[in-house]
């Protein structure tokens, strides 16, 4: 059986775990929580860097990060491929997950910022860079949502950003970002109600 290394909270995390549920294969995970913040978790001897999520294959062989693992599991089964094949479905979804991965990773930066630098240290400069970042972002889902780029078949990108979103809910409510974002906010409820989105939601 894989194992697979997390986080609670983890968005990218939540990212593999969602294609699995997608994809069928959540009874072929072990999940093995780790501590990143810990100097005395074994995370370190798995993945180098320290990182969630990572994921040990029955060989002994180690993949990190959420893009390599999702696209070794989805290679696996036998049904609709959440990475489309080569051309511009594929070009479109890669990018769709790289600018979500993108706003989660600032989500990220500014919680470490808010919550885990010690008070005297604490740069508000940078929390509110973070915010730009992902106020910019969430302005380019409302642009695709506006012209149907999120519509069609769920791929990679379209389940990252939904992701994103949720992620932005739960650490950062206070964007409200649904008020001025009307086309992706009806997009949302509607992704929000798949059961592998449903039943992985942070709290």
């Amino acid at each position: 059986m894989m194992q697979l290394y997390y986080a609670g909270t983890s968005p990218f995390v939540r990212k593999v775990t969602v294609l699995a549920l997608e994809t069928g294969q959540s009874a072929k995970l072990e999940r093995v929580a780790t501590n990143p913040w810990s100097d005395e978790d074994p995370l370190p001897g798995t993945n180098p860097v320290g990182r969630i999520p990572a994921l040990r294959l029955d060989d002994g062989t180690v993949l990190s990060g959420s893009q390599l693992i999702c696209e070794y599991l989805d290679s696996l089964h036998i049904g609709t491929k959440l990475f489309p094949p080569a051309g511009p479905a594929r070009w479109q979804a890669l990018n769709q997950q790289y600018l979500a991965d993108g706003a989660m990773e600032a989500g990220v930066a500014s919680v470490v910022e808010r919550l885990r630098r010690p008070a005297q240290y604490a740069w508000p400069d940078w929390v509110a860079r973070q915010k730009k970042k992902v106020e910019r972002t969430l302005d380019s889902f409302e642009a695709m949502a506006k012209q149907g780029e999120l519509s069609g078949p769920i791929t990679i990108g379209t389940l990252t950003i939904a992701i994103a979103l949720g992620y932005i809910d739960f650490r950062m409510p206070d964007l409200e970002w649904r008020k001025t974002r009307p086309a992706l906010a009806a997009w949302e409820a509607v992704m929000a109600e798949r059961p592998s989105l449903a039943q992985t939601k942070p709290a």
